[in-house]
């Protein structure tokens, strides 16, 4: 397997404005008007080359009446690589634009030049480590970016929500937008100025290339990629005592997702049903907690792009990821190792906030963290293997899907209770799934 090299720095640039509209003594730990947070990082990675870039958090107060609540957060990422990849991302929350509801907004870009696919199902998907792995001595390599693809994603959404019962029951509705370019990996652009012995070599095109030109296993007219818009709508029960990390409650969602023909670029339309259950414990007061989270995802009718299968949607507040897999998903395992039409995944973890203290008017807070992860297909994509010559047949093994799992721990560091930075290291219990995984970013996992 190829080696990665993260040097992450990681710096909180948190300078608290504090409002001069009213001249009130202001109790001690009172937080109010603007706080912005920021985390800048550098990576490197030998196939995308070095990653720069920073994350910036904006929180508004407001009087602090309502704190650690906020009026209004403002999310916004800006990273590169020198070989292309780029994340580009704008995000707004508030429950002040319009009386008692509450308006999410992004807008986003994405280019990734070696984006994860592995097929399709789980274990029925094979996966070789050694295919990746150019070492001298591995007469199995075949390349280092063999399961990868090319992706250009632009993503638009808005979401609403408000309150039925209280501020425990509520609505929500909105639209995502989606402008999908999929292709093969481009290595002659990766290969742009290495020199010869660091340059990517062995077949081209990749597992996706053999699914899509070789075998013919994917739709044709679906290679490409597509445009599509999704509509959604659905009921949230929550009552949590603190979002960003409660201690305390549920949070309970069901959605339903319709993807209409007439929105899309293809004469494709689907349903899908999400429902997803999180519980929070608390052992110790203020300190330890124990918190689960599972979410059952299926297709309901119509017929789904390949392209569109990896994505897990949440309801508002929360944000739709990318890839059963992965930081936000099933941690340490592989990205988009899971996929399918049918997918269920969970979590356990326990939080222990073992430090509290104030430093410059900030109120933070480290904390560690133990978790198990774990998810499986249980709804298989439909792929048509007809023309997979024999000698290629193991790449589908007649194997049954079971629960794809992963555990570890990690370290966060909590600003004013909203601004968390987030560091796990984890490792696959299946070596079909991959080795270890190590992320740094921002907040708890949910």
């Amino acid at each position: 397997m190829k080696k990665i090299i993260v040097l992450l720095l990681v710096i909180l640039l948190a300078v608290p404005f504090h409002a001069q509209a009213q001249e009130k003594e202001k109790k001690k730990g009172d937080t109010t008007g603007f706080v912005p947070g920021g985390v800048p990082a550098i990576a490197y990675d030998t196939d995308i080359g070095f990653l720069y870039g920073l994350i910036l958090n904006f929180y508004f107060y407001g009087d602090g009446t309502r704190y650690p609540k906020y009026d209004h957060s403002i999310y916004l990422e800006w990273s590169r690589t020198t070989k292309g990849t780029g994340n580009n991302v704008m995000r707004f929350d508030s429950d002040r634009i319009i009386p008692g509801v509450r308006t999410l907004g992004e807008v986003s870009y994405y280019t990734e030049q070696a984006l994860d696919f592995y097929g399709f199902n789980g274990y029925k998907a094979y996966y070789n480590p050694l295919y990746e792995d150019d070492s001298p001595d591995n007469t199995e390599y075949l390349s280092r970016l063999f399961y990868r693809l090319d992706r250009k994603m632009l993503r638009l959404r808005t979401d609403f929500s408000g309150n039925i019962i209280s501020d425990k029951l509520k609505w929500f509705g909105g639209l995502e937008f989606y402008n999908t370019r999929i292709d093969t990996v481009n290595i002659t652009k990766l290969n742009k100025g290495k020199s010869e012995d660091k340059k990517l070599k062995g077949v081209g095109g990749g597992l996706f290339g053999r699914y899509a030109y070789d075998w013919n296993i994917l739709p044709q007219d679906q290679i490409g990629g597509g445009t599509h818009t999704i509509i959604k709508a659905g009921l949230i029960y929550d009552t949590r005592d603190n979002e960003p990390n409660p201690m305390k409650g549920i949070w309970t969602e069901a959605q339903f997702l319709i993807v209409p023909s007439f929105l899309s670029n293809r004469d494709i339309s689907y349903t899908k049903f999400v429902f997803t259950h999180r519980q929070y414990f608390t052992l110790i007061p203020r300190d330890l907690n124990l918190v689960y989270r599972i979410s059952y995802q299926a297709k309901l009718t119509g017929e789904m792009p390949f392209y569109m299968l990896p994505f897990v949607f949440n309801s508002p507040p929360s944000w739709t990821r990318d890839g059963i897999g992965g930081s936000k998903t099933m941690r340490g395992i592989m990205r988009s190792r899971v996929v399918g039409e049918d997918y269920l995944f969970g979590n356990v973890e326990m939080r222990w906030k073992f430090v509290h203290f104030t430093l410059w008017k900030w109120n933070m807070y480290l904390a560690l963290n133990g978790f198990l992860d774990g998810g499986m297909v249980t709804g298989e994509y439909k792929i048509n293997t007809a023309n997979v010559p024999a000698e290629y047949r193991y790449f589908f093994p007649d194997e049954k899907e079971t629960l794809h799992l992963s555990s570890g721990g990690g370290l966060h560091i909590a600003l004013n209770e909203n601004f968390i930075i987030a560091a796990d290291y984890c490792r696959a219990l299946n070596k079909k799934d991959g080795d270890q995984g190590f992320y740094i970013g921002l907040d708890f996992l949910f």
